[in-house]
C-alpha cells in the first residue's frame, strides 16, 4: 500500500511536493511530476539548508510566494495562490499552487500540489488585451418577456456610466441587470422587443444602430449585435456585443441639423433653439437688422430670456396668450400624439420700433431640442387669410403652410407613410402630374407615397430621402413662365414619431439664371444608343433627363426612324393601361413639353420637329447606332448583340425584327 501511495504521488499528483516550513524553509520530497513539470532533476530541487525550488519561481513573483510561505506557516490552513515558474530550459509557466500545512513531531510541514494554468491564462490574457483594448460591451441576457442580465463586461458598464457603489448608496448595475429594458429609453423599447422576438423566432442574429438610455440620464448610441445561443447550462440565452458610436452618432446629427437648420432659414425670419434638458433657449438665425443679432448663438436661460422679450416686445394684449404658449412647451404639453406642429400667432414689436403681426411654430428636433421659427405675416397675406376665412381648403393651408406667401403645398405623412395631400398650387400639381380635379379626389384619403408619387417629375428614392433628412430640393418645369424652378420641402419634424404624423411644406425657391449652357460641349453631334439602355449623348456629354417619361417619349420618337408620332399614339406607349382623355392628353403636353426643353438647355432643339402636334426625329441630325445598322453598311454590321431599348417593353417589336435579321 505503502508503495503504491508513493507511486502516485510520484507520478499522477500534478507536481506534487512537500515544503519543510520550519527554519531553514527547504523541500525534502518532490516528486516524478514536479521534476518533469520544470525539467529539473529530484536533487537539483532538494537540500536540507536552502530552499532551491524558490530559485525557480519568477523574480517578479517571489514576493507573492513569500507570502504564501508565511502563510502557510499558521498550520492547519489551507491555502492556495498563482504565480510563474522558470523551467531549466528558460520558458515561463503559470501555475496554481494549493497546499495545507500541519505539525508533525514539532516540525511544519506543508503538502503542495501544483496545477499547471499556462494555457488556461494565456486564454484569459488574450481576452482581457481584447476587453481593454476594443471598445466592445458584452452582454448576456435571459430569453424572458423581461429579460435579466446574466453578465455585463467592463466596457458595456463603462459605456452605461455606472456610478461605483457605495455604502447605503443603491446599486444601480443590479437594478438593471433585474430588467434590460432599463437601459432603453421609452420610445425605443418597442422596437427593441421586436428585435429580440426575432431573433429568437427565427434563430438568426440581427445587427444595427440602437440609443441607450445611461444611468446618469444622458444617451449612449451603440452600433452592435444581437444573437440567440445556448448556455453553459443548456438554457437559451440572448448575446449583444456593442460598439459606442455616441461621438460618430451626434456628429453625423449635428451635419443633418446644420443642413436642415439651413433649409429653414429659407423660410424663416428667426430662428431659436430651444433645449428643456439644459433649459436655455439661443437665436441661431435671425435678419441682420434684429436686435437679436447681438445674442446669436448665445445660451441663455429660458425663463429670463423669455419674460424679457415678452415684457419688452410683444404687444400687452396678447402677452399672457404668448406665455401660455411657452409655458406649455417648457412643461412637455405641446407636442401631443397625432397633433399638428404647435403653432401661434401674435403680434410684437419689430426691430424698426413699429408692431408687427408674426406666426410662429415648434419644429421637433429630438427629444431635448426644438427649433421655434418664426416670421413676419405681410399684410398682403393677412388680407388673403380674410378672404379666406371661410374657405376650409385655405384654412388647411394656412394652419399647415404657416401663410408662406410663397407657399406652394403641404401634405400629411401618417406614421405608417400613408400621404393626404392638404393644399398645392395649379403648378406644383403639375409637379406631382396631377390635374387640380385629381388633387381634389386624393385630399379626401390617405394614399400609399409609392402611387402618390407615382408621376411626380422626381423619383420615390428622392421623397423616401425628404422623409429620411427632413429637407430636401426639387427641380420642375413652370408651364406659365416656361422656365426650371425649385421647389424646398421642409417636415414639421425632422425625424419620424410611430405616434403622430409629420406634415410636409413646399414652397418654391428663386434662384438667379445660371449659366449651364456655358457648359455646354463645343462638339454638339448628337449620338443616340438604342442597342441596350437607351441614351443621348451631345459630344461625350449624356443628356440628363430630369423626367423619365420626357426620355421615353424621346425613344419612341427615335424607334418610329423619322416618321411622325401623334399624340393619341404616343399616350398608347407612354400609358399603356390608360386611354386617351383630357387627363392623359394634359400629361402628354407637359412631358412633350418638358422634352422641348430639355433639348433647347442642351442647345439641340432641331433634331426634333413638331407640326400640330405631331412629333418626329430628324434624322439626318444625328447619329444612331440603329439608323447606322439599319443601313447595311459592313462596317456597322456588328452593332446589333441581341438587346434593343431595354427600358421599355413596347420594343419588343422592333426587337423582334432586328431579331429576324441578324
Amino acid at each position: 500500500m505503502l508503495n503504491n501511495m508513493e507511486g502516485i504521488l510520484s507520478e499522477q499528483i500534478s507536481g506534487f511536493h512537500r515544503y519543510v516550513l520550519s527554519s531553514p524553509v527547504h523541500l525534502d520530497y518532490v516528486s516524478r511530476n514536479l521534476c518533469e513539470m520544470l525539467g529539473f532533476a529530484e536533487s537539483e530541487l532538494l537540500h536540507d539548508s536552502m530552499d532551491l525550488y524558490a530559485e525557480t519561481v519568477h523574480p517578479a513573483d517571489r514576493v507573492k510566494y513569500e507570502s504564501f510561505l508565511c502563510e502557510l506557516a499558521s498550520y492547519g490552513r489551507e491555502v492556495a495562490v498563482e504565480y510563474r515558474l522558470i523551467r531549466k530550459d528558460g520558458a515561463v509557466i503559470c501555475v496554481r499552487d494549493t497546499a495545507t500545512s500541519k505539525m508533525e513531531d514539532g516540525v511544519i510541514y506543508a503538502y503542495s500540489v501544483l496545477t499547471d494554468i499556462t494555457d488556461l491564462k494565456k486564454e484569459n490574457d488574450d481576452l482581457q488585451f481584447l476587453n481593454e483594448t476594443i471598445p466592445c460591451g458584452f452582454l448576456k441576457y435571459t430569453c424572458e418577456k423581461q429579460p435579466k442580465v446574466t453578465y455585463i463586461n467592463q466596457k458595456m458598464i463603462d459605456i452605461l456610466r455606472f456610478p461605483e457603489v457605495k455604502e447605503g448608496e443603491l446599486d444601480y448595475l443590479e437594478m438593471y441587470k433585474s430588467n434590460i429594458f432599463l437601459m432603453v429609453p421609452m420610445e425605443e423599447r418597442r422596437r427593441f422587443s421586436k428585435y429580440l422576438n426575432r431573433v429568437y423566432s427565427a434563430d438568426a442574429p440581427i445587427a444595427g444602430e440602437m440609443t441607450l438610455l445611461r444611468c446618469d440620464g444622458t444617451r449612449a448610441y451603440v452600433f452592435g449585435w444581437v444573437t440567440k445561443s445556448i448556455n453553459e447550462q443548456g438554457e437559451e440565452e440572448f448575446q449583444s456585443v456593442c460598439m459606442d458610436v455616441t461621438e460618430r452618432h451626434q456628429t453625423r446629427k449635428a451635419m443633418e441639423t446644420k443642413r436642415y437648420l439651413k433649409a429653414l432659414t429659407d423660410v424663416y425670419d428667426k430662428i431659436f433653439e430651444f433645449n428643456i434638458d439644459a433649459n436655455t433657449v439661443k437665436c441661431l438665425h435671425c435678419e441682420d437688422t434684429s436686435l437679436f443679432k447681438n445674442f446669436e448663438d448665445i445660451a441663455m436661460q429660458i425663463d429670463d430670456a423669455l419674460e424679457k422679450w415678452i415684457i419688452g416686445a410683444v404687444d400687452e394684449q396678447e402677452r399672457d396668450g404668448v406665455r401660455r404658449f411657452f409655458g406649455g412647451y417648457c412643461q412637455k404639453r405641446l407636442f401631443e400624439p397625432d397633433a399638428k406642429p404647435p403653432q401661434i400667432s401674435y403680434r410684437a414689436r419689430s426691430s424698426d420700433g413699429e408692431t408687427k403681426q408674426y406666426t410662429g411654430i415648434f419644429i421637433k428636433i429630438d427629444e431635448s431640442v426644438s427649433f421655434f421659427c418664426c416670421r413676419q405675416v405681410k399684410e398682403t397675406e393677412g388680407a388673403e387669410e380674410l378672404r379666406s376665412e371661410n374657405d376650409q381648403l385655405k384654412e388647411n393651408m394656412k394652419e399647415l403652410v404657416m401663410r408662406f406667401s410663397d407657399g406652394a403645398a403641404a401634405f400629411e405623412i401618417s406614421p405608417d407613410g400613408l400621404v393626404k395631400p392638404l393644399y398645392a398650387s395649379e403648378n406644383v400639381c403639375d409637379f406631382f402630374g396631377y390635374s387640380s380635379e385629381e388633387w381634389m379626389a386624393l385630399t379626401e384619403k390617405f394614399t400609399p407615397l409609392e402611387n402618390f408619387v407615382a408621376y411626380s417629375e422626381a423619383a420615390y428614392d428622392d421623397f423616401a430621402e425628404l422623409l429620411k433628412n427632413g429637407e430636401a430640393e426639387f427641380t420642375y418645369f413652370d408651364y406659365k413662365t416656361e422656365s426650371e424652378r425649385k421647389i424646398k420641402a421642409i417636415c414639421s419634424q425632422k425625424e419620424s414619431n410611430s405616434n403622430s404624423s409629420r406634415y410636409v411644406m413646399l414652397y418654391a425657391v428663386e434662384e438667379t439664371q445660371t449659366d449651364e449652357k456655358k457648359g455646354l460641349p463645343e462638339n454638339r453631334t448628337v449620338s443616340i444608343r438604342t442597342f441596350g439602355y437607351f441614351d443621348v449623348f451631345v459630344g461625350d456629354k449624356p443628356i440628363a433627363f430630369r423626367n423619365k417619361k420626357s426620355k421615353e417619349l424621346f425613344a419612341l420618337l427615335v424607334d418610329r426612324r423619322g416618321g411622325y408620332v401623334t399624340s393619341e399614339e404616343a399616350i398608347g406607349f407612354l400609358w399603356e393601361d390608360e386611354p386617351a382623355n383630357t387627363v392623359t392628353m394634359s400629361r402628354y403636353r407637359k412631358v412633350a413639353l418638358r422634352l422641348k426643353n430639355t433639348l433647347e438647355e442642351y442647345g439641340i432643339s432641331e433634331i426634333m420637329e413638331s407640326v400640330d402636334g405631331k412629333r418626329r426625329v430628324v434624322m439626318e441630325k444625328v447619329q444612331c447606332d440603329l439608323y447606322n445598322y439599319l443601313s447595311g453598311d459592313d462596317e456597322y454590321s456588328q452593332l446589333f448583340k441581341g438587346s434593343y431599348l431595354t427600358n421599355y417593353s413596347w420594343a419588343e417589336t422592333t426587337l423582334g425584327e432586328l431579331m429576324n435579321e441578324a
